[in-house]
């Protein structure tokens, strides 16, 4: 008996609604992230690729990272630094009044820019992030000392 052929995938883009109401209510904010992380704005993959790999002041961040109830855009956990990117359709919304609420409590400090500064001024944005990473949070726990070496640790006596 012959295998049937499998269907092609579909092309970039088709099906992202569906998939998307599928990791929506119900799902956890872990797949919920995961999906964010595949379907990004062009204003987020470009801060992104500022922000990755410690490019940016040698500071660790990680996107769309689930944080409670919410998913942030991007989250430098050492200084805990939320940056979000939003479109115009996030003007004066109360939800994100309730997200900044939430993550100041939470001893977070929230920097919010818009897609289209994003992508017509990055260095401003990117001078933004690096003054609100000068003067963190003050809840903000302090980057932890690197660890200390192994050999050597403690006094031996020798008899």
């Amino acid at each position: 008996m012959r295998a049937r052929p499998s269907l092609p995938s579909p092309l970039a883009g088709e099906g992202a609604e569906r998939r998307w109401r599928e990791a929506g209510e119900g799902s956890s904010r872990k797949a919920t992230a995961r999906s964010l992380r595949s379907r990004m704005t062009d204003a987020e993959r470009k801060l992104w690729f500022a922000l990755k790999d410690r490019r940016f002041q040698n500071l660790k961040f990680r996107r769309q990272v689930p944080v409670g109830p919410y998913v942030a855009d991007f989250l430098c956990f050492d200084l805990r630094l939320v940056v979000e990117v939003d479109g115009g359709q996030h003007a004066e919304s109360v939800r994100n009044a309730e997200r900044d609420r939430w993550f100041a409590d939470d001893g977070f400090h929230t920097l919010r820019f818009w897609n289209n500064d994003v992508l017509s001024n990055l260095e401003g944005v990117l001078t933004i992030i690096a003054e609100g990473a000068a003067t963190p949070h003050p809840t903000a726990r302090l980057r932890s000392p690197p660890p200390s070496p192994t050999g050597g640790e403690g006094s031996k006596e020798v008899f």
